[in-house]
């Protein structure tokens, strides 16, 4: 056996030995969860119904009589209740005639008195009498003086006797190390009821998922983890692409099981994996339950918890509520709340406020702070101030502040200045900033070099990149790639790819036949639905084409709906189209007016119209005024028309 040294020499360190002495004792605690875990109680059987105060009498009438099972229960209780030293005697004595759970118990109470040598002793006495308590203790003695050793090979002999906080310790070790063994301690301390070893395990698998599910070129994780959203602007969830070598079953599988040892860890009270948990649920839409356990989480003082949950809320449109959590993260610490709450107080006019928040949530370290601040001060028109804050964001490698400052450097016209940023926030990701590359290149008509960024950015779903790349495709007489990106950009919004899609498709359809009386009606083609998508977005050429459509088919009203949408919006060709609409319906007067703002805005065969037309009236020198104006402006066709009917007048004025 191991017994105590000169107990007056080692006093002699006082508050220092003390102090140390606290933490390792609290260092126990924390491994365990509560003294009562460290504490081997295996010769204390009493029954439930018995009160402490009528157990300990018991023992200690028992312990009195020399009953060794109740010296080392009495000291146990002692040992529990925090009171050393009425404890120490009776596990010393209980020690000293064998008993293995006293013998483990002096050495969790000399640990706590600030002797652990001498605890270790008296840990590795017990240890190899069986106790796999005064194992896990001395693994854990050995570890933390940095014999891993000795720490895996005690460790090891609680873990293997079915010791859960041993387990932990164990798989905690063999973590640190890399070693594949430890998800195997985690999974047995996890299924024995340890929370932690339950949180851990689920992040092994989640992770486990994340990689396998990652595509080559992305960074992020599958899932959104709270307080990470951006706030300016908003963002989606990163997902990945399969990787061969792991069935889809089996990587849902362990998703699944991720999933319920977050759930024990959680329902255990863990605040971290109820945030995951919350998290899991918010990603696949279960947004109630989501709530629950991102408010279980907040209320424990998880700020990313308090964070996530002022989203959510946001989301369902309670903003007042959303801020109260927001402010309870924000003060614990919380980046992303603090940014949260300086967009709300931006958006509401509250420009100071705002600007406060976003400076405490630089502060909280969080660099989307200062890239908010840029966004503010570039709003106000303080674009010093504006330029200086994205390049503290840009310099600590915010991706989008380099693109937005490159972007105020272009303005101010030093391109030269703005290439580098755009560059450097492009390779870091930036789809905005490869589309800036490309604007840039193609400014100083390097075609092929801004073809590059405008493909790389149109890969990244950059709806204008599209655009480009189906234009220079198009310019190129590829055909086929260029319909690919229109249909990308045209579904991404685009209403010019819209456009030039629903072009490229027309130009494909046989000329129509001749009518057939009583034939039915064709249905809208593909292109024809495609134009009416880009006119529904305003653009007029769209409308313009529609409205021909429409009145090939015979639909009058409709064309009329949107010729006349055109011409209001300032199509010179609208305006023409509906003329000759309404002037087919007898509606010549009006038609004049739309003739008359088609021709003001540069329409040839307007002018030739309005011509024709007051002739027709025996406005002579009105027409010939209408006559030059169409001679002006073409095409050829129309000129020449023009100057046979202008000499026509004349001779009428002159004869």
């Amino acid at each position: 056996m191991v017994f105590m040294g000169d107990r007056a020499t080692l006093l002699e360190t006082g508050r220092f030995v003390q102090r140390h002495a606290r933490n390792a004792a609290d260092e126990i605690i924390e491994a365990v969860g509560a003294v009562d875990a460290a504490v081997d109680t295996t010769a204390d059987a009493d029954t439930d119904a018995e009160t402490e105060t009528e157990t300990e009498a018991r023992h200690r009438r028992a312990a009195e009589h020399g009953d060794l099972a109740s010296m080392s229960a009495l000291g146990a209780l002692l040992l529990r209740r925090g009171d050393l030293d009425g404890a120490e005697p009776y596990l010393r004595g209980a020690t000293a005639e064998g008993d293995r759970a006293a013998a483990n118990n002096l050495g969790v109470l000399l640990h706590q008195r600030g002797y652990p040598d001498e605890a270790a002793g008296w840990w590795r006495v017990a240890a190899v009498a069986g106790s796999a308590p005064a194992a896990h203790a001395l693994g854990r003695h050995h570890r933390e003086r940095g014999d891993e050793p000795a720490a895996e090979y005690w460790l090891r002999q609680a873990a293997e006797q079915g010791h859960a906080l041993g387990a932990y310790a164990l798989a905690d070790l063999l973590e640190h190390r890399s070693d594949v063994g430890a998800e195997r301690w985690l999974r047995a301390a996890a299924e024995q009821g340890h929370r932690e070893a339950a949180y851990r395990l689920a992040l092994a698998l989640e992770r486990r998922v994340t990689e396998t599910t990652r595509g080559p070129h992305e960074t992020g994780t599958r899932l959104r983890v709270p307080g990470t959203r951006p706030v300016v602007p908003s963002g989606a969830a990163v997902t990945g692409t399969a990787v061969p070598g792991q069935p889809a079953g089996e990587r849902a599988g362990e998703a699944a099981e991720a999933e319920q040892w977050f759930r024990q860890a959680a329902a255990r009270g863990h605040r971290r994996a109820a945030l995951h948990l919350g998290a899991i649920l918010e990603h696949r839409g279960e947004l109630k339950e989501a709530g629950r356990w991102y408010l279980s989480s907040a209320k424990e003082g998880e700020a990313k918890a308090a964070c996530a949950l002022g989203f959510l809320l946001r989301d369902a449109g309670d903003e007042e509520s959303a801020a109260v959590w927001w402010l309870r993260a924000a003060q614990d610490g919380d980046g992303n709340a603090a940014n949260a709450l300086g967009a709300l107080h931006a958006a509401r006019g509250e420009q100071q406020t705002a600007e406060r928040w976003y400076r405490a949530a630089m502060d909280a370290g969080d660099v989307n702070g200062a890239y908010n601040l840029g966004l503010l001060c570039a709003a106000q028109d303080r674009i010093p101030q504006a330029e200086q804050w994205y390049r503290r964001a840009a310099y600590a490698g915010h991706r989008e502040a380099a693109n937005a400052l490159a972007v105020l450097l272009l303005q101010a016209g030093d391109a030269n200045g703005a290439e580098p940023w755009f560059s450097k926030a492009a390779e870091a990701g930036s789809v905005d900033a490869a589309f800036n590359l490309g604007i840039l290149h193609a400014g100083r008509d390097d075609d092929r070099t801004a073809l590059v960024w405008y493909e790389r950015a149109a890969a990244a779903g950059h709806t204008e990149a599209a655009l480009q790349v189906g234009i220079a495709a198009l310019r190129d007489g590829d055909e086929q790639t260029a319909e690919r990106h229109l249909r990308c950009a045209a579904g991404g919004g685009s209403a010019e790819a819209a456009f030039r899609l629903a072009s490229v498709l027309d130009a494909r359809r046989p000329e129509p036949g001749p009518a057939v009386l009583g034939a039915p009606r064709e249905e809208k083609s593909e292109c024809e639905e495609w134009y009416e998508r880009a006119a529904q977005q305003g653009h007029r050429r769209a409308q313009v084409r529609v409205g021909m459509l429409a009145a090939g088919r015979g639909d009058l009203a409709e064309a009329d709906r949107w010729y006349r949408e055109a011409a209001e919006a300032g199509s010179r060709n609208g305006a023409f189209n509906l003329g000759l609409l309404l002037a087919r319906e007898g509606s010549e007067r009006e038609a004049a007016l739309w003739w008359t703002r088609a021709a003001r805005a540069g329409h040839g065969r307007a002018a030739l119209r309005l011509a024709l037309l007051a002739a027709r009236r025996g406005e002579l020198t009105e027409g010939r005024r209408w006559c030059d104006r169409a001679v002006e402006l073409g095409p050829a066709e129309v000129a020449e028309r023009a100057a046979r009917l202008s000499e026509a007048l004349h001779q009428e004025l002159t004869a």
